[in-house]
Order: C-alpha cells, then structure tokens, then sequence
C-alpha cells in the first residue's frame, strides 16, 4: 500500500492553472494542509509565475505550429498571440 504523502501530486495544466487563479483571486489556500489558510505574497507570486509559463508555452506551442503549417513568422506570431483555440 502507497503511502499518500509518497504519491506524485500532478494535474493536467489546465486544471492546475484553474485552481491557482481561483486561489490567487479569493486569496486563500482552497488544497492541501494550508486550506483555508491566507496566501503570503510569496505564494501569490508563485501562482502568477506558473500561470505565466502556461500561457508563454501556450503562445510557443502556437507559433511553433503555425510555421509548420507554412505560414510567414509575422502570421506566426499574430496567431501566437490569439487567446482561446481559434487560430
């Protein structure tokens, strides 16, 4: 039997993304020992960082695929830049 403090904690990234912005926004803790705790500012911090590598990677991924697809780098960048799945 797996000792639950042992077990890898993972989350699809959306799904991460989505509980640190609600944590950010209500300030407080919502998963794990700290629920219902304040976030420090450097918790916030935290969150803000991730939720920025989410959304550069998104942006990469987009641009990355619009030059396979033959399109010039200034497509390639306005698309990047586009929020939602529509290109």
């Amino acid at each position: 039997m797996a000792n639950k403090n042992n077990e890898r904690r993972w989350s699809v990234s959306s799904k991460r993304a989505a509980g640190y912005a609600s944590e950010r926004k209500n300030k407080v803790h919502q998963h794990g020992p700290k629920e219902g705790k304040e976030l420090t500012d450097y918790e916030a911090g935290l969150r803000s960082g991730y939720l920025q590598a989410q959304s550069d990677h998104a942006g990469l991924y987009k641009y990355k695929k619009a030059l396979g697809e033959g399109k010039s780098k200034a497509e390639a960048k306005k698309i990047s830049r586009t929020i939602g799945k529509k290109a």
